[in-house]
């Protein structure tokens, strides 16, 4: 039996205990390892990416006495070991898959997360409460690291830079080089001196490849008329809790809630049905949405909507502006979403995909990297 439900309608309170309990992987990345990523062949850095990730956590195991300290010595950089790993790469080319399966590889303490939940940790903690948490960690992992402002360039350069002089050790991916972040969004010429603490704390690793969401797949499914929406609903999710609400609705009430609780908001949310999808104009508006999209992705939750095409979600002022990348990215995966709602089985179960591993997969090479 279906059952309906509402986003719009959910605020959920998450404790600051709850919080650093959630910096583990998503269920979509909560079983991955450095066996079941799959290298595209046609692209040796991918191939040199899992072999340098699997020997940074080798490597990672107690803590060394000095972090940052040695690396602003005097001592030759060549004998002095980074901080860090930074994955630099496009969409879809595995690097969430890769920092997860780093993850899994190093016993604990750990913690992995978005760059906005550490932000987020930030706010609930205070700066200070959040680096005496995270100093005793002996890896750090932040995914999809972008700086939007001045104050999260500062924030992000003093919490690395006092991680690293803990001995802590750090991996990060995202789609800019330290060098360039911020650039397009501010005045980063401002904030070099912050961005240039960042950069030299990681051993770049660019990763070539095409985004496996959408290589060799068709386009994802037109949005549904407003009356077709329920006979859609219930034959692909019959069985499931699906949350059904008004697009305008929901945006709008996005603005109440603090992006750290969109994951507590999704919890037992089976897939989700938007009615009425128009482009957003605002980018503030646009900005939180990214982050309800990332979430989405994250529990793997299929989308169906009406109204406009879901490539169409933000302005072409938007997609060519200075937080190109985070639209792309958002576009990219929801658009995943929406296939896998098309994909569903009639009686509204996805068929159990095989298990990943380092045999070769049942599914194609390139759908089977996750990231």
């Amino acid at each position: 039996m279906l059952q309906v439900e509402q986003l719009s309608t959910r605020r959920p309170a998450v404790s600051v205990e709850e919080l650093l309990k959630g910096f583990v992987p998503s269920p979509r990345f909560g079983e991955v390892s450095f066996a079941s990523y799959r290298p595209d062949p046609a692209q040796p850095s991918q191939v040199e990416a899992l072999r340098v990730l699997q020997e940074f956590g080798s490597h990672v195991a107690d803590k060394p006495v000095s972090g940052l300290r040695k690396l602003f010595s005097g001592k030759s950089k060549a004998a002095t070991p980074r901080a860090g790993i930074y994955l630099d790469g496009g969409f879809g080319v595995g690097k969430t898959h890769l920092l997860s399966a780093l993850w899994h590889q190093v016993e604990g303490p750990k913690a992995i997360g978005t760059f906005v939940e550490y932000t987020n940790l930030v706010g609930a903690l205070s700066f200070r409460k959040t680096v005496e948490a995270l100093s005793s960690y002996k890896l750090v992992c932040i995914d999809e690291f972008e700086l939007d402002d001045p104050g999260d360039t500062v924030l992000m350069s003093r919490l690395m830079r006092e991680l690293a002089d803990a001995g802590v050790k750090l991996a990060a991916t995202s789609n800019t080089l330290p060098g360039a972040l911020g650039d397009g969004r501010f005045a980063a010429v401002d904030f070099q001196r912050e961005i240039q603490v960042l950069a030299e704390q990681f051993d770049i690793l660019h990763i070539d490849g095409e985004d496996f969401r959408h290589r060799g797949l068709p386009m994802p499914p037109q949005p549904l008329a407003n009356s077709d929406l329920d006979a859609a609903m219930r034959r692909e999710f019959d069985g499931k809790t699906v949350a059904v609400d008004d697009f305008g609705t929901l945006i709008a009430h996005l603005a109440g809630v603090h992006p750290s609780r969109y994951r507590q908001m999704l919890e037992g949310i089976d897939a989700v049905v938007w009615r009425n999808v128009h482009t957003i104009t605002e980018q503030a508006v646009a900005l939180r949405f990214v982050v309800l999209a990332d979430r989405l992705y994250d529990r793997d939750v299929p989308i169906l909507g009406s109204g406009v095409a879901l490539d169409a979600l933000f302005t072409s002022e938007m997609m060519a502006g200075g937080y190109q990348k985070k639209y792309f990215r958002a576009v990219s995966r929801l658009m995943a979403l929406a296939r896998e709602a098309q994909e569903e089985t009639p009686q509204g179960k996805t068929p159990q995909a095989a298990p990943v591993t380092g045999a070769a997969p049942a599914v194609p090479v390139t759908e089977s990297i996750t990231g």
